[in-house]
C-alpha cells in the first residue's frame, strides 16, 4: 500500500480507507474532526502538500507521496500564534469547527501572509460554523498573520477580574489546536462499536424482527431488542414516551425509531450487520401536521391522545378592547421546524465498571437527566450511573434529550466492554429534535395613537412524535406571545399537538422566537395604520420600569428596552431604508429588557474564569450531601456527576422547605 507523510513522518497503511479514520483511529491525531463524513462541513480540514483538504472524502490509496499536515504538526510558535489569536479575538465558542478552521488559515498565509478580509472569507469558504457568524474567525486569521509575519512575542494574558473586562475563553487554545476533548476523540483500549437499526416508517406496526443473519456476521458481539433491556424502556424528560428501542408488535411513531442494537468490533462490521436486521412491518396511517392530528377521526399518535399540553393566559377582556380599538390587525403566521445544524453529531462512550456501576462520556446539555433516564432504563440506581460531560461540539438545545447515551450503557453494560455510539450526520438530522413548526393566528389592536390595547392568539405546535420539551417550549410561546409592552388585556390558547414527524423539543429562543416573529410582524401592519414609524410604536409600548407585563410580570429597574430604542435611534435616522427592502433588529442583554421565565447569576456562552464558579451542599443527618449548582454543560464547566467536592466552603442559601426545619435531638448542622 501507499506511503506518505503525516506531520514529517513516513506512514504507510495495509488498507484502503478514510483519511479521516485513519489519521483519527490509527494515529490518534483527533484534532481532525468528523462532522459530516461527506466532504460538506469542513470540520476534518487539513494541508495535503500544503493546500486545503477534507481528509473525510480523500482516500489513502489515492495519498502517495503527499504529505499530510494537521494541528498536532504545527511548530510551536504556529500553536501559540493561532491559539492567541483565536482567543484574543473571541473566535471559539464549541470549538468543534475551529481546528479546521486554524488549518485552512495556515494554509492561506503560507502564501500570503497579510491577506485581506476578502482573501480570508475565501480561503474559508469551505469550512461551516455554526456559533460565530465568521466575524471574529475572520479577525483571528488576519491578527494570526499579523504576529507571524512581524515575530512579535506573545506575552501572557493578565486579567484582573474587573468588570467589564474582556477575559479569553479558558478553553480557547486547547480547541482552537484541537486538544479539546470531544466524545469521539475517546479510544479506550478495547473499544467497540455501536449503532442502531432504525424504523423505515412513521408509524407502522413492527410484526416481526430476525437478527440471527446480523449475529452471525463475523465481528459482531451482541444484538439487542426491546426484550432484552432489564429495566425500564421509555425515557423523556418530562414525560416518558420515547421508546428506547421499539418492540415486536409495538407501533413506530416517527421514521428513525430505534428497533435493533448491534455492537461490532469494527465499523464495517457493524454495517453490514446491520443490512442483514429483517424487519417485518404493516404501514398505518400516519399524521404529519397538527391539523390533521386534531380532526376527530385522526389517527392517535399515543393512547393517551394526539394533544400534549394545552396552554390559555387570560388577562382583562381582550375581545371587549379589541372591539373598541381604532385599529385592529389580524395575520396568520407559520414557521417552520428548524434544524439546530450543531457540528458534532450525537456520541456517547460507555464503559462498565468493575464494581457493576455504569461510567458515560457524553457530549450532552443534561448530565443530571441524562444519569437519571439511563439508570432507569439499566434498572440501576442512580448512584450506580456516572455522567461525564466532555466538550459540547455546539447544542443550541438539541442534545437536551438522550440520543445515544442510553444505547451506549446497554451495549456497555453487557458486553462488559467500551462501546462508542455514534450518529451519522443523516441520522442527527433525522431523530434529534428541532424548533417547533407553528400555526398562530395574532390579533392585536391599538387606539389612534399607537398605544397597544389588547392582543388575541392561537398557536398550534406541532411537537412530533415525543413530548420532549414540547410543554415548556409552549408554555413560553405563549406567556412571552405579547411582548415586552405595556398594555393589560390579552386571549392567548396554545395547544401542543403531536403528530408522526420527527420530535420537536428545545431550541435557543424556547418557543419566544416563534410568537415574537407574529408579534412584532402585527406590530409594524399597526404602525403603517397609525401612520407612524415601526421604530415610534414600539417606543410608546416599550414597558417601562415598574409597569406590568401583559403576562402580569412586573418590571424591574434594569428594564432597559426604551435605552435600548433610544440609543439605536440614531442609527435609525441615518440609515433610512430609502424604499429598499431593509430589516432591522435589536437587542437588550439585561434580564429586565424583556420578560424571562427565570433570571440566571451569569448568563452567556463562556465558561466563567478558573476558580471563579460557586456552588453550595447541605449536610444532612444521614451523612448525604445536597448539592446545589446550576447550567449542568459545557459553559459552567460542571462536567460529571457527582461532582468533586467544593474546595472552599461558602455560606448556603437558607434551606428549602424540603430541608429539615431542624436536626433531630442531640445532632447539629456543621
Amino acid at each position: 500500500m501507499p506511503g506518505f507523510t503525516v506531520n514529517g513522518t513516513t506512514v504507510s497503511v495495509t488498507e484502503d480507507q478514510s483519511l479521516l479514520v485513519f489519521l483519527r483511529e490509527t494515529l490518534g491525531l483527533t484534532s481532525v474532526k468528523n462532522g459530516c463524513s461527506e466532504g460538506v462541513c469542513g470540520t476534518c480540514t487539513v494541508l495535503v502538500d500544503g493546500r486545503a483538504s477534507r481528509a473525510c472524502v480523500l482516500r489513502t490509496s489515492r495519498l502517495e507521496g503527499k504529505s499530510i499536515l494537521t494541528c498536532e504538526g504545527l511548530s510551536l510558535r504556529e500553536q501559540a500564534v493561532y491559539g492567541y489569536a483565536f482567543a484574543e479575538t473571541g473566535a471559539v465558542q464549541c470549538g468543534f469547527c475551529t481546528p479546521g478552521m486554524v488549518m485552512a488559515a495556515k494554509g492561506l498565509l503560507d502564501v500570503s501572509p497579510c491577506p485581506s478580509r476578502a482573501e480570508v472569507k475565501k480561503a474559508l469558504r469551505g469550512n461551516l460554523c455554526r456559533c460565530t457568524g465568521y466575524k471574529k474567525i475572520i479577525d483571528a486569521v488576519i491578527l494570526s498573520g499579523q504576529l507571524l509575519e512581524s515575530g512579535e512575542p506573545l506575552s501572557a494574558p493578565v486579567f484582573t477580574g474587573q468588570i467589564g473586562e474582556s477575559l479569553h475563553r479558558v478553553d480557547a487554545v486547547t480547541k482552537a489546536l484541537g486538544t479539546a476533548g470531544y466524545v469521539d476523540d475517546l479510544q479506550p483500549e478495547g473499544l467497540v462499536f455501536g449503532s442502531a437499526v432504525r424504523a423505515a416508517h412513521p408509524r407502522a406496526r413492527v410484526c416481526s424482527i430476525d437478527v440471527s443473519a446480523a449475529r452471525a456476521v463475523p465481528g459482531v458481539l451482541l444484538v439487542l431488542t426491546a426484550e432484552d433491556i432489564p429495566g425500564q424502556k421509555i425515557v423523556g424528560h418530562l414525560r416518558q414516551d420515547w421508546p428506547v428501542l421499539i418492540a415486536e408488535g409495538g407501533i413506530t411513531h416517527t421514521l428513525g425509531d430505534a428497533v435493533v442494537l448491534i455492537a461490532a468490533q469494527t465499523r464495517q462490521a457493524l454495517e453490514a450487520a446491520k443490512t442483514l436486521v429483517n424487519i417485518e412491518y404493516e404501514p398505518l396511517e400516519a399524521v404529519f401536521s397538527p391539523q390533521d392530528a386534531l380532526k376527530p377521526d385522526a389517527p392517535q399518535v399515543h393512547d393517551s391522545g394526539n394533544i400534549l399540553s394545552r396552554e390559555h393566559l387570560v388577562r382583562g377582556n381582550a375581545d371587549a378592547k379589541i372591539a373598541a380599538s381604532k385599529y385592529v390587525v389580524t395575520h396568520h403566521y407559520s414557521t417552520p421546524f428548524t434544524e439546530h445544524a450543531f457540528l458534532e453529531p450525537e456520541c456517547a462512550v460507555a464503559q462498565r465498571e468493575p464494581d457493576g456501576s455504569v461510567t458515560i462520556w457524553s457530549a450532552d446539555q443534561g448530565i443530571y437527566q441524562t444519569r437519571h433516564e439511563c439508570a432507569q432504563v439499566l434498572g440501576l440506581p442512580e448512584e450506580q450511573v456516572r455522567v461525564c460531560a466532555k466538550m459540547v461540539g455546539g447544542g443550541f438545545g438539541g442534545k437536551e434529550d438522550m440520543s445515544v447515551q442510553h444505547h451506549a450503557a446497554l451495549l456497555a453494560w453487557f458486553l462488559d466492554v467500551p462501546v462508542k455510539v455514534t450518529l451519522t450526520r443523516q441520522e442527527s438530522i433525522l431523530i434529534h429534535p428541532k424548533r417547533h413548526a407553528m400555526e398562530m393566528d395574532f390579533t392585536t389592536a391599538c387606539d389612534e395613537n399607537g398605544i397597544l390595547t389588547a392582543m388575541k392568539a392561537e398557536i398550534i405546535a406541532d411537537t412530533g412524535a415525543y413530548a420532549s420539551l414540547g410543554g415548556p417550549v409552549l408554555q413560553r410561546a405563549c406567556t412571552h406571545a405579547a411582548g415586552p409592552y405595556n398594555y393589560q388585556d390579552i386571549d392567548i390558547l396554545g395547544l401542543a399537538v403531536y403528530t408522526n414527524n420527527p420530535p420537536a423539543g428545545a431550541f435557543r429562543g424556547f418557543g419566544v422566537s416563534q410568537s415574537c416573529f407574529a408579534t412584532e410582524c402585527n406590530l409594524n401592519a399597526l404602525a403603517r395604520l397609525v401612520g407612524i414609524s415601526p421604530w415610534e410604536i414600539r417606543y410608546r409600548n416599550a414597558i417601562r420600569p415598574g409597569q406590568s407585563l401583559p403576562n402580569g410580570q412586573l418590571a424591574g429597574d434594569d428594564a432597559a428596552l426604551v435605552k435600548t430604542l433610544e440609543l439605536i435611534k440614531p442609527y435609525l435616522d441615518a440609515n433610512p431604508a430609502a424604499g429598499k427592502t431593509r430589516v432591522w433588529a435589536w437587542a437588550c442583554p439585561t434580564p429586565g429588557a424583556v420578560p424571562f421565565m427565570w433570571r440566571a447569576a451569569s448568563s452567556g456562552c463562556a465558561p466563567p474564569p478558573p476558580a471563579s464558579a460557586r456552588a453550595w451542599a447541605r449536610c444532612a443527618c444521614s451523612l448525604s450531601v445536597r448539592r446545589r449548582s446550576c447550567l449542568p454543560r459545557r459553559w459552567s464547566g460542571i462536567s460529571r456527576t457527582p461532582h468533586p467536592p467544593p474546595t472552599r466552603a461558602t455560606p448556603p442559601p437558607p434551606a428549602r422547605p424540603s430541608s429539615p426545619a431542624r436536626p433531630p435531638a442531640g445532632r447539629r448542622w456543621r
